[in-house]
C-alpha cells in the first residue's frame, strides 16, 4: 500500500463557510494576526471584519478578555483574501489556523483543546477510512508539514490558557466559571475589552 501524504487539493473548502450550518465556520485568529490582516486589508481595498472568538469574563475587573478572534465571512460566503482563480493570496501573512489545516483545534471545554483532522476538507474526506484509526506518529507522518504548525497553534492556545490560570492564581482576573446566560450577554454588551497575548 502507497504511503499516505497529504496534498492539498486546492479545493477553497477551508476558506469558505459552511452552507448548512454558517455560524459554524470558524477560521480563529489571534490579535497579532489581526493587526497583519488589517493592514493588508487597507493595501488591497479589502473589505475585513472579524468578531471575538475565544473569550473569558473576569468578573473581578469587569473586562471580556480575548484570546482569540474569528473571520466574518459574510458576505461573501469565504475569506476575503481568497481569490476564486488563485485561492489564498497572503500566504507572506497566513493565519496559524489556516497554515495548520486541514489540522485544527478542537475545543474540548473552556480550557482543553486536541487536535484533531477537519472532516469537511476534500482530501480527509477521499481519504477517509485510511484516516479514522490512525495514531499520532502515524498523522505525523501523513501531515508533516501542516503537524509541526498544528502543534504551534496547540502550545500557544496552552500558553494563553496557563496565563490565565496564572493571573487567576494571582488575584489580578477572576473568570467567571459559571455564569447565566443573561449576566454573560449583559457582560459582552457593557464590559471593556483586553486581549491576552504571549
Amino acid at each position: 500500500m502507497k504511503q499516505l501524504k497529504y496534498n492539498c487539493l486546492k479545493c477553497g473548502i477551508c476558506c469558505f463557510e459552511i452552507p448548512e450550518a454558517p455560524e459554524t465556520k470558524r477560521i480563529p485568529l489571534y490579535p497579532e494576526e489581526v493587526d497583519s490582516l488589517i493592514e493588508k486589508s487597507r493595501e488591497r481595498n479589502i473589505n475585513f471584519k472579524v468578531i471575538e472568538d475565544l473569550v473569558f469574563p473576569d468578573v473581578l475587573n469587569q473586562k471580556i478578555i480575548i484570546l482569540t478572534y474569528k473571520i466574518i465571512l459574510k458576505p461573501l460566503g469565504y475569506c476575503p483574501f481568497y481569490d476564486k482563480n488563485r485561492g489564498c493570496t497572503i500566504h507572506d501573512v497566513k493565519p496559524l489556523a489556516c497554515r495548520a489545516y486541514p489540522l485544527s483545534l478542537k475545543q474540548i471545554d473552556a480550557f482543553n483543546f486536541q487536535i484533531s483532522i477537519d472532516p469537511l476538507c476534500k482530501w480527509t474526506l477521499s481519504n477517509y477510512d485510511s484516516l479514522k484509526d490512525i495514531d499520532l506518529e502515524k498523522l505525523k507522518e501523513i501531515f508533516k508539514d501542516e503537524y509541526p504548525k498544528a502543534e504551534k497553534f496547540y502550545r500557544k492556545n496552552k500558553k494563553l490558557m496557563l496565563k490565565i490560570r496564572k493571573l487567576e492564581a494571582k488575584n489580578k482576573i477572576k473568570i467567571a466559571h459559571q455564569i447565566s446566560f443573561d449576566v454573560y450577554n449583559k457582560a459582552l454588551k457593557e464590559w471593556e475589552r483586553e486581549e491576552l497575548v504571549v
